[in-house]
C-alpha cells in the first residue's frame, strides 16, 4: 500500500534552488574541461555523468487507465507509464552520451494496475498447467530501457516470493536489496549492491557503486508471504555495513537507491524496531554518501540536500513521483585528483515526460499485452441494479462499501470453527478510491477493480468490545476536529494527522457515531450491536484485510489478535466471485447505514 506522503511543501521550498540553470548541467556532459583536455593530448581532469531515477512504477507501461478503460488523465495533466519515460531517457542519453548516463529504479514495480494482476495470477509469469509463463511486461520494458539496476520494493512481494524470483529472473539488471535477507542464515537474499563503471578515455574509469534497500515494512505487510523465509533489517544499520565495503572497492562514487521516504516516520508506529521512511537518517547517519534515489511515498522531492552528522558533507536526494509521473536526474561533476576521481558539484531535478511521445519500441514490444489486460478487465461479471459511487465514501456510509464489508463477512463466516461462529462478525476496510464508482447495468472487472484497487487478502481477527472502541477511535483521527455549530466543509474535513484514505477504516456489522466536534480519543459514540451497547469484555470476530490484519497503518491491538480465519484469495476477486455468483449487484441485500457523523450529538449529513 502506499504511505502517508511527507510535508510536500517544506521540501519543495527547500528544492526552490533548482531550475533553468539546472536543467542545463546535464548538458555539460563531456564539456568545456574535457574537451579541451583531449584537443590537446592531454589526459581529462573532470567528468560528468548522470544518474537517472524512476520509482514506484507500480507496472504502468502506458499512459493508460485501466479502471477506467481510458487513456490517464488528472487535472494537473500528468501522463503515467515508462513508455513516455523512455523518450526522456534515450534523450538523455543522446544529449549527454551514451557513457555518460546510469539508469537506476526505487521499487515498487510488479504490483498496482491491472496489468500487474493479470500476469501474476490470470496468466502467471509463473507459468500454469505445465506451461511456461509469459515474460513480465515490466521486466520487458525496462530490460530495452537499459535499467542499471533496481531496489526491491515492499509490493514486490504481493504475490509472493516465487513471482518475484520469476521476475528477477527475467531482468537484465540486478534487483537490489541490501536489507533483505534469509531468514535462516541471515544472509542477503538478493544482491545487496552493484558496481557500475564510467569509462574516461585516457584516465582512470569512474567506478559507482549502487546500494539497493527495501523497506523493513514488509516484514509487517507481507508477513505471510515472507515470514520465517526472510527478515528486513533497518536501512541505516545495512547501510552502515555496505557503503563502507563499497568504498574499500574502490567507488569513486557511492549512490543509493531507497524504497523508503524521507521524514523518518513510520505507519506502523512501534510494531517494528526500523524505520519505515528512513533515507533522511541513512543522509544523515552512515558517512560515505553521495546521493539517494529515494521511493515509496509517492510524491515529487526534485532536489533535497540533507548534511552528513559525522562528515559534514552534504548528501543529495531526491524523489521524482510515482507512476512515471517524473523521472528524476542527478547530475555529477567530478575532478581527478592524485589517480582518484573526486565529486566536486552535484544537482538534482525531475523531468516531466508528459510533453513526449512513448517509445515506439516499446510499444511494439507490449502492444499486444496491453490489449489482452484491456479485454479481461473489460469482462462483464454481472449487472447491477443502480449506480453505486464511492464519492461520498470518506465521510458517509454508503452502499458501494457495504458491498465489500458483506463479501468480507459472507467469506470469513464460512470459514469460522463451529466456536467462533457463535461470536458476533463484523468488518472494516477503507475507501479506497473517492473516483470508485458501480455502474447501473453491465458490471465488469475493470468496475471492482477500480473500488478494490490492492491485491488484499482476507483474515478473521477476534477483538474485544474495549478493543473494538479503540480501533474505531484510532480510525476516527483521520477527521479534523470541527467544533458544534462550526459548518463542515468536505474539502478539509478529512485527512488529519497525515492519514490518508487507504488508512481509514469505517466498520459494518456495528452501529456507531464519530462525534467530530469532540477530540481524538473521545469521538465514538453509542457503539452498539444487535441494539445493545457493545460492553468491553464482549469478543468479535473482524473481517479485515491482510494489510491491516498485520499491523498496516498502526491500528491497535488487531496485529497481535487471534487469528479466526484467514486466506490467501484476494479480496478483489472475492467481490468479483461474489457478483458472479448472485448475476446482479443489488444493494437491497447488503446495504445499511450503521454509522454517521455527529456534531456534539446532532447528525452531519
Amino acid at each position: 500500500m502506499p504511505v502517508s506522503p511527507l510535508n510536500r511543501r517544506e521540501f519543495v521550498k527547500k528544492s526552490a534552488v533548482t531550475g533553468a540553470a539546472v536543467a542545463a548541467a546535464g548538458a555539460v556532459g563531456s564539456g568545456t574541461a574535457e574537451a579541451a583536455g583531449r584537443r590537446h593530448g592531454k589526459a581529462p581532469k573532470t567528468w560528468t555523468f548522470s544518474i537517472l531515477g524512476t520509482t514506484d512504477l507500480h507496472s504502468h507501461v502506458f499512459d493508460w487507465d485501466y479502471y477506467l478503460d481510458a487513456a490517464y488523465s488528472d487535472k494537473d495533466g500528468n501522463s503515467v507509464g515508462v513508455a513516455r519515460v523512455a523518450t526522456l531517457v534515450k534523450q538523455q542519453r543522446e544529449a549527454k552520451g551514451e557513457e555518460h548516463v546510469l539508469l537506476v529504479d526505487a521499487g515498487d514495480i510488479i504490483q498496482g494496475t491491472s496489468l500487474a494482476y493479470y500476469f501474476a495470477r490470470v496468466d502467471p509469469i509463473t507459468g500454469k498447467d505445465g506451461k511456461k509463463g509469459p515474460q513480465h511486461p515490466m521486466a520487458v520494458a525496462m530490460n530495452h530501457m537499459r535499467y542499471d539496476a533496481a531496489a526491491l520494493g515492499n509490493h514486490e512481494f504481493n504475490y509472493g516470493i516465487e513471482v518475484l524470483r520469476k521476475f528477477e529472473q527475467q531482468c537484465r539488471f540486478p534487483l537490489l536489496g541490501a536489507n533483505a535477507l534469509d531468514a535462516k542464515t541471515l544472509r542477503p537474499a538478493f544482491q545487496p549492491y552493484a558496481v557500475k563503471t564510467i569509462r574516461v578515455p585516457g584516465a582512470p574509469d569512474i567506478k559507482v557503486g549502487i546500494l539497493g534497500l527495501t523497506n523493513p515494512g514488509i516484514a509487517l505487510w507481507d508477513k505471510d508471504n515472507v515470514g520465517g523465509k526472510m527478515v528486513f533489517p533497518g536501512l541505516v544499520e545495512q547501510a552502515r555495513k555496505y557503503v563502507p565495503r563499497l568504498r574499500a572497492l574502490g567507488c569513486d562514487v557511492v549512490f543509493l537507491t531507497d524504497h523508503s521516504g524521507l521524514d523518518g516516520s513510520s505507519s506502523y508506529g512501534d510494531a517494528l524496531p526500523y524505520i519505515e521512511n528512513a533515507s533522511n537518517l541513512v543522509a544523515e547517519q552512515v558517512p560515505g554518501i553521495d546521493a539517494i534515489l529515494v521511493g515509496h511515498t509517492h510524491v515529487e522531492v526534485p532536489s533535497y540536500t540533507v548534511k552528513n552528522e559525522e562528515t559534514g558533507e552534504d548528501v543529495l536526494l531526491s524523489e521524482p513521483y510515482c507512476w512515471g509521473y517524473r523521472l528524476s536526474v542527478f547530475d555529477f561533476e567530478l575532478e581527478l585528483h592524485h589517480g582518484r576521481w573526486r565529486v566536486t558539484k552535484k544537482t538534482a531535478q525531475t523531468l516531466n515526460p508528459n510533453t513526449v511521445d512513448e517509445d515506439p519500441e516499446i510499444k511494439r514490444l507490449l502492444e499486444a499485452d496491453h490489449e489482452l489486460v484491456v479485454k479481461y478487465v473489460n469482462t462483464p461479471v454481472g449487472t447491477c441494479t443502480e449506480d453505486l459511487s464511492g464519492a461520498e465514501a470518506c465521510w458517509k456510509d454508503v452502499p458501494i462499501m457495504d458491498f465489500i464489508h458483506q463479501v468480507q463477512m459472507d467469506t470469513v463466516k464460512t470459514g469460522l470453527s463451529a466456536a467462533d461462529a457463535a461470536l458476533p462478525l463484523i468488518s472494516v476496510a477503507a475507501p479506497f478510491s473517492r473516483t470508485a464508482d458501480i455502474p447501473a447495468g453491465n458490471v465488469t472487472i475493470k468496475d471492482i477493480a477500480g473500488l478494490y484497487i490492492y491485491d488484499n487478502t482476507l483474515y478473521g481477527k477476534k477483538l474485544t468490545g474495549a478493543q473494538l472502541k479503540d480501533y474505531l477511535e484510532y480510525a476516527a483521527k483521520y477527521y479534523h476536529q470541527v467544533p458544534a455549530g462550526t459548518k463542515v466543509d468536505t474539502s478539509t474535513l478529512t485527512n488529519a494527522n497525515s492519514f490518508w484514505d487507504y488508512m481509514y477504516d469505517t466498520a459494518a456489522g456495528v452501529d456507531y457515531e464519530i462525534d467530530i466536534a469532540q477530540a481524538e480519543g473521545s469521538r465514538i459514540k453509542n457503539l452498539s450491536y444487535n441494539g445493545t451497547a457493545v460492553t468491553d469484555d464482549q469478543v468479535f470476530v473482524v473481517a479485515v484485510n491482510n494489510y491491516r490484519a498485520n499491523g498496516g497503518s498502526g491500528y491497535p491491538h488487531i496485529a497481535t489478535a487471534d487469528i479466526a480465519y484467514s486466506s490467501t484469495n484476494e479480496i478483489r476477486q472475492l467481490m468479483i466471485d461474489y457478483v458472479t455468483a448472485k448475476g446482479a449487484l443489488d444493494p437491497a441485500d447488503f446495504a445499511a447505514a450503521n454509522w454517521k457523523l455527529t456534531q456534539a450529538g446532532t447528525p452531519v449529513f
